[in-house]
């Protein structure tokens, strides 16, 4: 293998460790809320990309992966069902309890 080559090859390695680690979270998410989770990834900025995950049972959560493609691959590897936004049908299966609508209205106080 000549340099340019393990050049090339060590990012896309280790961004797939990155995904196969991140992918775990959320697997783990999936099996604790019903065994499946809905994902939508977001841009947070230039060093982030959130997330979103809705389980099946209406509980969510957050995970920061550290670029778009690592989020994407993330959720592809712990086989979820990847969403382009989180709208509509997606917002309607997230269940909020008290501590969300407490720290909500704190908020706005």
């Amino acid at each position: 293998m000549t340099t340019a080559e393990t050049t090339t090859t060590a990012p896309d390695a280790r961004a797939e460790r990155r995904a196969k680690r991140i992918a775990k979270h959320l697997s783990d998410f999936a099996a604790r809320h019903g065994g499946s989770a809905d994902v939508v990834v977001e841009y947070v900025g230039a060093a982030a990309t959130r997330i979103v995950l809705v389980g099946a049972d209406g509980a969510w959560g957050d995970q920061v992966a550290p670029s778009y493609p690592i989020g994407r691959r993330a959720a592809e590897l712990a086989g979820l069902t990847l969403h382009d936004s989180f709208e509509g049908e997606l917002g309607l299966k997230v269940k909020t309890g008290p501590y969300e609508w407490k720290r909500m209205a704190g908020i706005q106080i």
